[in-house]
């Protein structure tokens, strides 16, 4: 947990829990192939992580998910890809298998 200067708590899931399982933003190929993921509200079509954001608030003991956004939902907090969008191609994504598979982890770009 991370303490705000407000002296607010932030909380955050690492890799290796299953909240990102329960919130929907990944999948095992198991779920892919037998067709019961859902990502952002249609069957996902490829296992892994997928991008998502949710918002929560503890009121009384009780957490309560107050909202939450998908896949391209989420542009507005990225200011990089309003840069992008700016540019003659922009983020070059025609052909690709689905948007945003350009998006790589640091640790997944080539040497």
């Amino acid at each position: 947990m991370l303490r705000c200067r407000v002296d607010r708590s932030i909380h955050y899931w690492r890799t290796g829990s299953d909240f990102n399982f329960d919130f929907g933003v990944s999948f095992t190929d198991e779920y892919i192939e037998a067709g019961s993921a859902e990502y952002n509200y249609r069957t996902a079509t490829r296992g892994g992580e997928s991008p998502g954001l949710g918002v929560f608030i503890r009121h009384e003991g009780q957490v309560y998910h107050t909202y939450s956004c998908y896949a391209r939902g989420r542009d507005m907090l990225n200011s990089a890809y309003h840069h992008m969008d700016l540019v003659p191609r922009g983020r070059d994504e025609d052909g690709l298998p689905y948007p945003m598979a350009w998006v790589r982890r640091q640790d997944e770009y080539g040497s």
